[in-house]
């Protein structure tokens, strides 16, 4: 049987880290609204869940959230079935983000890493050649201390152990992201 007291208990100290980090949350939001205001765009990338938000974050810029306002120019590292499998099989898995940083990213745009654990070699990678190439970095992830926390720009760090706790947080931090976005960029 679920035990919904303990899940509800879990998801609330999780989003409860999130709002305890609304000024960071507001930063990345200026930091995004800057770089798209001039003509850059956001890359995402994550693993697994954090690999379908990342498909859902793009869409949420490219189409809409809430509001109808201009597309925002994102790009979800995730979505190329013949490119991911390709290079898997080509080169390394680790390295599958930060080739296609190398080739789409340019100086002013932003990247947003997701992962639940902060460890994922690839994200790593990732944030890395985003670094080398001046884009700025966000990670999203579990608790902190972690690597990836400790190599991005910002990091959002949710207070939790459980992966679905902190996929769940991370759409919340998502979701304010877009509820910025769509004060900035709204056509009414």
């Amino acid at each position: 049987m679920v035990d919904f007291i303990r899940v509800q208990q879990a998801h609330q100290q999780a989003v409860d880290s999130v709002f305890a980090q609304q000024e960071v949350i507001c930063a990345i939001t200026t930091a995004m609204v800057a770089a798209l205001q001039v003509g850059k765009k956001v890359l995402w990338c994550g693993n697994g869940g954090s690999a379908a938000e990342a498909q859902h974050m793009s869409a949420e810029l490219m189409v809409r959230y809430v509001m109808n306002r201009r597309p925002l120019a994102s790009i979800a590292l995730t979505t190329d079935t013949s490119l991911l499998t390709a290079h898997s099989n080509d080169f390394e898995f680790e390295s599958i983000f930060a080739r296609q940083i190398e080739a789409l990213g340019q100086s002013g745009d932003l990247l947003m890493a997701m992962s639940t654990s902060g460890h994922s070699a690839n994200i790593l990678q990732a944030v890395q050649q985003a670094k080398r190439q001046g884009l700025t970095t966000v990670a999203l992830t579990g608790q902190a201390p972690n690597p990836l926390a400790q190599i991005a720009d910002w990091a959002i760090c949710i207070d939790s152990t459980t992966t679905a706790r902190i996929q769940e947080a991370h759409t919340l931090v998502n979701h304010l992201i877009c509820e910025g976005l769509d004060a900035q960029f709204n056509l009414a």
